[in-house]
């Protein structure tokens, strides 16, 4: 068995990426750096001193700056076409630097993506992402990390000192080593094991094999260069945990080597080889990324917390791609996007029209502006406020909505809260940003009575539907033990309390509403995943809930819905 090095720093592994992408940029892709500080700023200097050509590309780049496209200060002052050259001819063979990649349009990603896989292997170039997301979910376009071998994640990273020092070692840059096929297997078992679907991903980490054998020097690959590519490679691409297998640990270990060896070495060298190189990448999955599987939320595609659906607007937000059109309606023209169109039929023009104009503009040439917006996210709290335990509950809603609401100027996000006791469900807080208006309501919020549990939900439910009409994305989030005991018309009847909440449950589920539902009972029963399962919500016990783990579970709650 391979005896294991203690596990690299994240700032390491930074490094020890960046020097195996400048090897072979073209077949490595490239690599993201999450975060800024110090740390990204020490592999971003050995970048710039690396003998490599680095540009930088500007956030808000358009396409013919990109791409190419006609010139039109030089053809109008000229009277014919003149054309301009993009960046992506010019980086050809270069390294390009992306600054802020998490906020970069999708259709500059896409022209991205395809360069890479369209271009000639000359003309080929490397990324580097440079990935400034505060939240979880704002991360670079993912059909750019697909196409990057190396993602790294420097938020953490508190001190400079590194482990290692890669300058001081030999490397044997004339051959690339090879990769035997039970290697091979193993990396595929790995990504299989993690989640990982894309063939990307397991050609990468073999290529980093290869270059982290040859950048140490030995003629061969071994398992702990296969451990440094899944490490690298896969473990930040991991979707979810593997099982454990107790069978196989459990097994005897003379009937395992009975096993007939296949053409590539005996079936117990591979699997302990797969299991040397699967214990490596669980053990360097990030920690937040750890609880993000155990909760089954990774590989979600939502945007922040604060940001809701997109939606198109033809005033304000995001600048887009100009489409023809005429303005008027609220639609702006868009002047250069116009002239661009129309420069070039120029000439064609004059000699049709025999006129000798320096401009002649027809309407199909005229563009109109786009904008793209964030729907402002609404967190609706519905709060069971009946029963003994109300007061510890109430405490734990009023905590969490103050520290949703201390977020609420950054993200752009709003909250409401709901309460229903006794006969009925009433709404305290209506959807806003104002800390002091929120505690005012929060101060005197009621407790005790029978659980209306219908009535809350019906309530948030047309809040919620309310809050879509003004354009904005409602997040529902329940706090009850799913035991009501109060129907709607208010009698006391379980069986129809039952029946209620179910049929409010499943119109929320088909009003497809994102949905948490919290279980806040003492001790969480089956009514709290049943009522999720009504709603496809996603369900989440907390019996022991304190406003900040109630706060932390509703920010990171973009989890699966209950099948």
């Amino acid at each position: 068995m391979t005896e294991h090095a203690a596990p690299a720093r994240p700032l390491d592994d930074a490094l020890l990426a960046l020097r195996l992408f400048l090897m072979a940029p073209a077949r490595l892709g490239g690599i993201c750096l999450r975060g800024g500080g110090p740390a990204r700023e020490l592999v971003l200097e050995r970048l710039q001193n690396a003998a490599v050509n680095v540009r930088r590309m500007p956030i808000h780049i358009d396409d013919e700056r990109l791409i190419g496209g006609v010139d039109i200060a030089a053809s109008l002052a000229v009277g014919r076409t003149i054309y301009q050259r993009g960046l992506l001819e010019d980086i050809a063979g270069a390294v390009l630097l992306v600054p802020l990649a998490e906020r970069m349009p999708g259709g500059v990603a896409g022209r991205l993506a395809q360069s890479i896989d369209c271009g000639a292997p000359e003309d080929r170039f490397g990324l580097v992402l440079l990935d400034d997301g505060i939240e979880a979910d704002d991360t670079p376009p993912a059909c750019l990390l697909e196409r990057v071998a190396f993602i790294c994640n420097l938020s953490q990273v508190d001190s400079l000192a590194l482990a290692d020092d890669l300058e001081k070692q030999s490397f044997v840059r004339d051959y690339v080593a090879p990769l035997e096929d039970t290697a091979l297997m193993s990396i595929a078992a790995t990504a299989a094991a993690l989640g990982i679907v894309s063939a990307r991903p397991m050609l990468f980490a073999a290529e980093t094999a290869r270059l982290h054998a040859t950048l140490h020097g030995r003629k061969q690959a071994n398992a702990a260069d296969l451990e440094a590519a899944v490490r690298l490679v896969l473990a930040p691409r991991a979707r979810r945990l593997p099982p454990i297998d107790d069978e196989l640990e459990a097994s005897d270990p003379e009937e395992q080597s009975s096993s007939p060896p296949d053409d590539n070495g005996s079936a117990q060298g591979r699997q302990q080889l797969e299991d040397v190189v699967l214990q490596a990448a669980l053990a360097a999955i990030p920690p937040d990324l750890l609880v993000k599987l155990s909760l089954g939320k990774a590989g979600r595609s939502a945007k922040g917390s604060g940001y809701g659906r997109r939606r198109r607007s033809m005033s304000r937000g995001k600048p887009l791609g100009a489409r023809p059109g005429f303005p008027g309606g609220g639609a702006r023209l868009a002047l250069i996007d116009s002239l661009r169109a129309a420069v070039p039929w120029q000439d064609l023009r004059r000699r049709e029209s025999g006129s000798d104009r320096p401009l002649i503009l027809h309407k199909g040439d005229l563009r109109i502006r786009r904008f793209e917006q964030h729907a402002t996210k609404v967190t609706i709290f519905c709060v069971d406020a009946s029963g003994s335990a109300a007061a510890a509950r109430l405490a734990e809603a009023k905590g969490a909505v103050e520290l949703m609401l201390a977020q609420a100027y950054a993200t752009r996000s709003e909250v409401a809260l709901i309460a229903f006791r006794g006969t009925s469900a009433e709404l305290l807080l209506p959807p806003t940003r104002s800390l002091t208006r929120a505690r005012r309501a929060l101060a005197e919020l009621p407790g005790g009575g029978g659980t209306p549990l219908a009535a809350g939900l019906k309530a948030a439910r047309e809040l919620a539907e309310a809050v879509e009409m003004r354009g904005s994305t409602p997040h529902l989030v329940i706090l009850t033990d799913g035991r009501g005991n109060m129907a709607c018309d208010g009698s006391s009847s379980r069986s129809r309390a039952a029946a209620d909440v179910e049929a409010t449950a499943k119109a929320i589920a088909a009003r497809d509403i994102e949905t948490l539902v919290v279980d806040i009972s003492a001790r969480a029963g089956q009514d709290g995943p049943r009522l999720a399962q009504s709603m496809q919500a996603c369900f989440l016990a907390l019996p022991m809930a304190d406003a900040r783990k109630l706060h932390h579970a509703v920010v990171a709650t973009a989890l699966p819905r209950v099948a």
